[in-house]
């Protein structure tokens, strides 16, 4: 499956992981059923999927307070990358 991913570009040409890298691999762990391991590749796999469920959810079922779910969710999944990529950055550089 991995012949069919698109690589990255940001490391290709600086050779430097960006802030997605990994969320492919990860997703297709995840539907292999290897959770633990699709976690581990990018940790905001769940939160990224649960803020997707969410967006969906909101189509058809109208919540009082979505706005503030939403942007709660946002903010969550923002902080999850750019800490998970700082400590993959610093366990690889140290």
């Amino acid at each position: 499956m991995e012949e069919y991913m698109l690589p990255c570009l940001n490391k290709q040409l600086f050779g430097v992981e960006c802030l997605g890298c990994g969320i492919q691999r990860a997703t297709a762990l995840f539907f292999k059923g290897e959770f633990l391991a699709a976690f581990k590749m990018y940790p905001a796999i769940y939160t990224l999927m649960l803020l997707g469920l969410f967006l969906i959810l909101t189509f058809f079922v109208k919540l009082k307070y979505k706005n503030v779910i939403k942007i709660a969710l946002i903010i969550l999944n923002i902080l999850i990358v750019i800490v998970s990529y700082f400590i993959k950055m610093n366990s690889v550089h140290p």
